[in-house]
């Protein structure tokens, strides 16, 4: 059945778009086809004088091509052939000799919008779930049926150099006022509307079109066509570019080079160029991997964790236990989605310094206009700082935040389960112990829960959410609906010690500690990882958590795991001389502002400094293979169920690279069976049960699979 429906009445053809059997319409091979024959249809129909493209989906004009397809090519020539092919008929819809409007009453990317400015006109409806935007950098490559041309010539250079190389999605009003829209119409009417404005274009003879050229802009166009004013754009996106990929994806100086190179030609030419640009980016393992990620988010987004017929409770108010990093961090989260939060803290000075650092970042998004005025006032206002529990007594939710100590965290959740309502949940941004242990002490230990946030909890995109085997079904559903509430990815893990993350992100850190003892240099060893594609070395990561942290979070997992999770001795010594890293100023590094410099004094605290050479790859491969086989434990012990969550999980909750596929998608490309050599070679000598192999990677490797098959 096709996706595809014509209408036509008195010289007018509708074309609506509607997917059976899918939530979105997408461009298929099949719908690609299907368009191509109606536009033979339309062009040998002689009466005919306008045509209107639209979707019959709700908040859904097309999402783009089909991307499976696209994953699925494997050759340049194969990208090309598909280059083409869609070039081609975009081509022929612009030829048409009509009147031609894309009415967007919904998503409208990727393909779907090369469609949109493959027509004359456009008009989209007011409503929020209009969303315009080219996101292919976003999958490794680069729109490839017109789009890093045509938008161009519509918008301006600058504007559209924007959207395509940050995937910047926009509404329906930022559209008009960039002129990538011509009109916006009542959601309700919007057809009839569009119906009227195809008649007006008409009777005027297309001078709407000629004063849509004449919108404000005209200054900064005449700029880009000066040819040194355009080298300097070009050449500071490249340097801007390389500072924020650090040279890892291809796709964006790719899109800056197309069309740098395009700008000002002839536009068969330029798409010429393009396609050629499309058909290099699609084969690489870079794309593969972007894709599989996207593939990732989308499912864990809705995924079902819980049965669907157990209704989470609504949250209104919500209590924060404990001022610092993350408190102040989740309470900014929370009020920054306009949720009411009480912030307590038994220290006056913490709760200033909470407030006077969210105060500071609400005006750093308001001069980035993510925020208006007013906007600030009222979020900074939704939070209420307190000394005492007095105001907690009616709350819907309550996240405590203190410090990583067993008997504070207990007596914690001793006092508030005496003061809240009999429905408020309980949770706990517990890194590391057991949530069976620290609900023990609360009365009502079905509604405690795990919610542990990652810093900096305002970008790090994951929650894990634990479950004890007390915690009821009721209270699992409203944690995760709440952290899909406040912009978060939820994974549910086992409640075990160090739950998912900080088993694997942990033995890593450790083990950087362990390489700085035997001889290698604090910045080698990150600039090892960051090389990788990591966003931070290990040993800038541990500055940044905390020295203090760090060794007594690694000593919790040392105690439950014994001496495979041994701590390095060097991360007791840094602790002891009062060198917590970041917050004191000094820990690994020397942090002076925004610059650091390795702490020399360190290398005083080793015995026999430098007695071992140990390569960049001998290092890498520690560091990494230690997190694959603790990854693997954890498949084994069931703390989660399938690898897809570790991959998630590492991706938006240490920064993993997502161009890399995940932690456990690198492993496969490695191969299983030479990460259990190599971690074999590295257990033999003296106290190194560390790097043994788990039964897991044993009996994949001698199956010859990997983690996803």
């Amino acid at each position: 059945m096709s996706a595809l429906t014509l209408k036509i009445k008195d010289g007018l053809a509708i074309l609506e778009f509607d997917r059976p059997d899918s939530k979105i319409n997408i461009l298929s091979g099949d719908s690609m086809r299907d368009l191509s024959r109606i536009i033979d249809e339309l062009t040998a129909m002689e009466d005919l004088k306008a045509l209107i493209i639209t979707s019959t989906k709700k908040d859904i004009f097309i999402a783009g091509a089909d991307i499976k397809e696209i994953e699925r090519i494997r050759s340049g020539t194969e990208a090309r052939h598909l280059a083409d092919l869609g070039k081609g008929i975009m081509e022929r819809l612009y030829a048409l000799d009509l009147v031609t409007v894309a009415l967007i009453n919904g998503a409208c990317l990727g393909g779907g919008l090369e469609l949109a400015l493959a027509c004359r006109y456009r008009g989209a409806a007011l409503s929020k779930q209009v969303r315009i935007g080219f996101p292919e950098v976003r999958l490794g490559i680069l729109p490839g049926w017109g789009g890093t041309q045509r938008l161009p010539r519509l918008i301006g250079l600058a504007p559209a150099l924007d959207m395509i190389l940050r995937g910047r999605i926009i509404g329906a009003e930022k559209a008009l006022e960039c002129g990538l829209v011509d009109r916006l119409f009542p959601e309700e009417t919007s057809v009839n509307d569009c119906i009227d404005f195809v008649r007006r274009i008409q009777d005027n003879e297309g001078k709407i079109e000629l004063e849509r050229s004449q919108k404000k802009g005209a200054l900064r166009r005449a700029f880009e066509h000066i040819a040194p004013c355009r080298a300097i754009i070009f050449g500071r996106l490249k340097r801007d570019t390389i500072k924020r990929t650090k040279g890892f994806y291809p796709a964006p100086l790719k899109i800056i080079d197309l069309m740098r190179q395009s700008y000002g030609l002839d536009i068969k030419k330029g798409l010429q160029i393009e396609g050629e640009a499309f058909s290099e980016l699609v084969p690489l393992e870079t794309s593969k991997n972007l894709i599989r990620v996207s593939y990732l988010k989308e499912e864990f987004e809705k995924f079902q964790w819980v049965d669907p017929a157990v209704k989470p409770a609504v949250i209104n108010k919500c209590g924060v236990i404990g001022a610092g990093v993350m408190g102040e961090g989740i309470a900014r989260l929370l009020s920054y989605y306009g949720i009411p939060t009480e912030l307590k803290d038994a220290d006056c000075t913490a709760l200033k310094k909470a407030i006077r650092k969210t105060r500071g970042l609400f005006k750093y998004d308001l001069k980035r206009k993510k925020l208006k005025k007013q906007e600030l006032d009222y979020k900074i206002g939704l939070i209420h700082p307190s000394l005492t529990y007095s105001s907690f007594k009616d709350l819907d939710l309550i996240i405590e935040t203190a410090s990583e100590d067993l008997n504070i965290k207990q007596q914690v959740f001793k006092e508030i389960s005496r003061i809240v309502s009999h429905d408020t949940v309980l949770a706990t941004n517990t890194s590391s112990f057991s949530l069976l242990k620290i609900a023990g002490p609360a009365s009502v230990p079905e509604r405690v829960v795990g919610m542990h946030f990652f810093n900096p909890v305002g970008r790090m995109r994951l929650v894990e959410i634990i479950r004890s085997p007390m915690t009821s079904e009721k209270t699992m559903a409203t944690a995760i609906s709440f952290a899909r509430r406040i912009g978060k990815t939820p994974i549910i893990v086992k409640d075990i010690s160090g739950f998912l993350i900080n088993r694997i992100i942990l033995p890593y850190l450790n083990e950087s500690a362990f390489l700085i003892e035997e001889g290698l240099r604090i910045e080698d060893i990150d600039r090892i990882m960051r090389r990788f594609g990591m966003p931070m070395g290990p040993i800038e990561l541990i500055d940044e958590i905390g020295v203090d942290v760090t060794h007594d979070v690694l000593k919790i997992l040392q105690a439950s795991y014994g001496t495979r999770m041994r701590v390095s001795s060097i991360l007791g010594k840094v602790k002891g001389k009062g060198l917590m890293g970041k917050k004191t100023r000094a820990g690994f590094y020397i942090h002076r502002g925004r610059r650091r410099t390795s702490n020399h004094r360190i290398y005083r605290f080793i015995k026999d400094p430098g007695r071992r050479l140990i390569s960049d790859g001998e290092a890498f491969k520690r560091l990494i293979y230690i997190m694959i086989n603790e990854a693997a434990r954890c498949l084994e012990e069931e703390v989660i169920d399938r690898p897809r969550v570790v991959d998630i999980g590492m991706i938006m909750g240490t920064g993993f690279p997502a161009f890399r596929g995940g932690l456990l998608r690198y492993a496969d490309c490695i191969g299983i069976d030479n990460i259990v050599r190599g971690l074999e070679a590295m257990e033999r000598g003296d106290e190194r049960e560390r790097f043994r192999p788990c039964n897991y990677l044993m009996r994949k490797a001698k199956k010859g699979q990997g983690f996803y098959q």
